[in-house]
C-alpha cells in the first residue's frame, strides 16, 4: 500500500505538472490585446516552478538526512517562496551530488535569468501590481512591462531573422494602407503606451507572433531543468526509502525531451 507521504508527494507532482503545462501553453498566446493571459501564465508558472523547485530540495534533504524530510520551519525559513533563491540552492545541490545534467547545467543565460526574476517577483508581490498602483503602494512594478522589456524585446532582437523582421514591418505598413481609413484602434501596449495607430498595432501583433515560439521554448527549458534535477534526485532518494518516493520521472516525462521535440508542441496542458 502507498504511504501517506507517497500519496502526498504524488498529488503534489501531478498538480505541479498541470500548472506548468498550463503556464507553458498560456505564455505563447499572451499579447497586448490579451493581457489577462499574461497573468494566468505568470500565476501558473511562478507557482509551478516554486513547487517543483521545492520538491527537488525536499529530496535533497531526504538524501542528506538518511530518509527524513525537513520540518515546516525549515521549509519556511530556509527555503521560503523566492524562486531565484530556490534556483541558487539547486545549483548547490547539483554540485554537492556531482549531478551531470544532460541538457542545461544551469539557467544562467540572460533570458532564463530574466524570466526567473520576473516570476520570482510576481510570486512575491507583483501579482498585485495593478491594485498596488491604485492604492498607492510603494511596490508598483509591472510584470507585463518587465516581460516585454527583458524577455520579448531581446528575443525579437536576437532570435528573429532580419528577413522575418522585414516581413513584419512591410505587412504592417500594407495593412495600415488598406485599413487606416476605416479602422479605429484603442489599446495599451505591454509597457502602457497608447496604441492608436493601425500600423503600430499590426507591427506589435507580428512581433508577438514571431517571439511566441521562442518565449515558450525558454520557459520549457527552465521547466526541463527542474525535471531533470528532480529525476536525478528521485533515484538517489529511492535508495533511502523507495516506498516514500513516487516516480516523478513518469509524471513529468513530457517535459524531459530535447529542444527539437519541444519546438513541435504548442499546447502542454493536456497530457
Amino acid at each position: 500500500m502507498f504511504t501517506e507521504t507517497f500519496k502526498a508527494l504524488n498529488k503534489e507532482a501531478q498538480f505541479t505538472k498541470e500548472m506548468l503545462g498550463s503556464g507553458a501553453t498560456q505564455i505563447r498566446n499572451a499579447n497586448y490585446a490579451s493581457k489577462g493571459i499574461y497573468f494566468q501564465a505568470f500565476t501558473n508558472l511562478s507557482t509551478g516552478l516554486e513547487r517543483i523547485g521545492k520538491l527537488c530540495l525536499l529530496l535533497d534533504y531526504f538524501v542528506e538526512h538518511d530518509g527524513r524530510f525537513p520540518d515546516f520551519d525549515y521549509m519556511k525559513n530556509e527555503i521560503g517562496h523566492k524562486i531565484l533563491v530556490i534556483y541558487e540552492k539547486s545549483l548547490n545541490v547539483i554540485s554537492k551530488h556531482s549531478i551531470e545534467m544532460k541538457f542545461l547545467p544551469s539557467l544562467n543565460d540572460p533570458i532564463h535569468l530574466a524570466i526567473l526574476k520576473i516570476l520570482s517577483d510576481f510570486a512575491q508581490g507583483d501579482r498585485y501590481s495593478n491594485i498596488d498602483l491604485v492604492v498607492g503602494s510603494r511596490r508598483q512594478s509591472d510584470p507585463i512591462a518587465a516581460w516585454f522589456n527583458n524577455v520579448d524585446t531581446p528575443l525579437f532582437e536576437f532570435t528573429v531573422s532580419k528577413k522575418k523582421k522585414g516581413t513584419i514591418y512591410s505587412n504592417a505598413a500594407m495593412i495600415a494602407t488598406v485599413l487606416k481609413p476605416f479602422v479605429s484602434i484603442c489599446h495599451a501596449s505591454e509597457t502602457g503606451e497608447e496604441i492608436t495607430d493601425v500600423e503600430d498595432a499590426s507591427r506589435r501583433t507580428g512581433m508577438q507572433a514571431a517571439v511566441a515560439p521562442y518565449r515558450q521554448l525558454y520557459i520549457l527549458q527552465i521547466i526541463r531543468y527542474w525535471v531533470e534535477l528532480l529525476t536525478s534526485l528521485q533515484y538517489t532518494a529511492m535508495q533511502n526509502g523507495s516506498e516514500e518516493i513516487p516516480f516523478f520521472s513518469e509524471i513529468f516525462a513530457p517535459f524531459y525531451n530535447d529542444d527539437s521535440y519541444i519546438r513541435t508542441r504548442k499546447t502542454w496542458d493536456a497530457f
